[in-house]
């Protein structure tokens, strides 16, 4: 043992030697692998950043909210089309009367679609026609987390009573409002209505191609008025006051909304529950497919570093041939030329890993900064590529180590 540690030493310098005047084609061979590397931790990286963006852009809703809908999602993903059934609509009655009936310990809401192209206008200054505009009660902003930047919210008197009063989303202060005035108490535009601003919600951010920031919400019965259009269709949100309990609130309100709807314990329920993860649980999951594409990437651009790595070792081979000659002439064995040959590999290979893994994780984190997610450390993928650049090594290293060590010490020292 006290042998081995003073060759292992030896070697590991020899081979770092080897590398510096093998240069050039030592920090090519390590760049093949650093592609390969930060080709397989970038992308993964990215997708884990992603995966982060989508799961905080619907817990936003909240982790135990549900909601009663007449029309499922109509989502194609791939060759996968999921929930594509149309039921009637739900009337301002019935979601009324579901507020009134629902006893289970929740919050509840009601909300109606005003309009997606409204036109927001504050005295001389006006948007574009891409303004949502959403009818809601003095729940609303619980049950779909949003939350107050300034100003309140609406009451229970103005949501049923449809008082000319609006929420107003950040985006559409910059662009209608002058700079340093204040929102508040200011009276604004929408459809052929003016409403006093109450309350501006907090930046909520974009997803899926929307704005959350570019929203206008009113009383659900004032947009009933003035948005009035023949069989508008409410949604029903709601919260449960606990986690443990959502499962029993969902039971208990499709029971509620069916005694609502006048349905028969034959006839199949003529609405749609979902859940607030619904979505990201089938998003994430068909990014598995993306995750295996880019692992496929990466292994044949680690295949292609593997070959360039024992090309240059059999090179290596060849231009070192006396070198091994004088060695094994000097007494050292086979097993101490086939030790030197796969160190220099793994230390070629680590220290392409080690680039690579440095160039994955920035080019990752570049993307998770463009979709303005958090900062990730793969600490996963880390382990993975340094592993990889191992079995990488050892197998790019293995014939021409055993080339070298079989040579014979007389022909190798006659060889020019």
């Amino acid at each position: 043992m006290i042998w081995i540690k003073p060759l292992v030493f030896e070697n590991t310098r020899i081979a770092f030697q080897s590398i510096r005047y093998n240069l050039v084609r030592s920090v090519l061979t390590i760049l093949i692998i650093a592609v390969g590397i930060s080709a397989l931790v970038g992308i993964l990286t990215a997708i884990d950043s992603i995966k982060n963006s989508i799961t905080s852009e619907f817990t936003r809703l909240g982790a135990n909210t549900f909601s009663i809908q007449s029309r499922s999602m109509n989502i194609q993903i791939w060759n996968k089309r999921v929930r594509s059934r149309n039921y009637n609509y739900i009337s301002f009655n019935q979601a009324r009367d579901f507020r009134e009936r629902y006893i289970f310990p929740s919050t509840v809401s009601i909300s109606v679609n005003a309009t997606q192209v409204a036109t927001v206008k504050y005295e001389s200054r006006k948007t574009n026609p891409n303004i949502t505009v959403r009818g809601i009660d003095e729940n609303f902003l619980t049950t779909a987390g949003y939350e107050l930047e300034s100003g309140r919210g609406l009451t229970f008197r103005e949501a049923f009573d449809g008082d000319n009063v609006a929420l107003i989303g950040s985006a559409l202060i910059k662009k209608v409002f002058p700079a340093e005035t204040s929102p508040l108490g200011k009276f604004i535009s929408v459809g052929s209505g003016k409403y006093q601003v109450v309350g501006v919600l907090k930046d909520k951010g974009s997803g899926f191609g929307n704005s959350g920031d570019q929203v206008v919400l009113l009383p659900f019965t004032n947009v009933r008025q003035y948005f009035s259009r023949p069989k508008m269709n409410f949604r029903i949100s709601i919260m449960p006051k606990s986690t443990q309990l959502l499962d029993a609130a969902i039971g208990e309100a499709e029971a509620t909304f069916r005694n609502i709807r006048g349905l028969n314990i034959m006839e199949e329920s003529d609405f749609v529950v979902e859940k607030s993860d619904n979505l990201v649980n089938l998003l994430l999951d068909n990014i598995k497919y993306v995750t295996l594409a880019a692992t496929i990437i990466g292994f044949i651009t680690l295949l292609g570093a593997a070959i360039g790595l024992m090309n240059i070792l059999l090179v290596t081979v060849a231009e070192r041939t006396r070198e091994i000659g004088i060695h094994k002439a000097m007494g050292a064995n086979s097993r101490s030329i086939k030790q030197q040959f796969m160190i220099e590999s793994i230390v070629i290979g680590q220290l392409g890993g080690l680039l690579g893994i440095l160039l994955g994780i920035l080019a990752g984190n570049g993307v998770s900064m463009l979709i303005g997610s958090s900062f990730i450390v793969p600490w996963q993928w880390m382990l993975t590529g340094v592993i990889l650049c191992l079995f990488v090594s050892l197998a790019s290293g293995v014939l021409p180590a055993i080339k070298a060590s079989r040579l014979d010490p007389i022909d190798a020292l006659r060889y020019e």
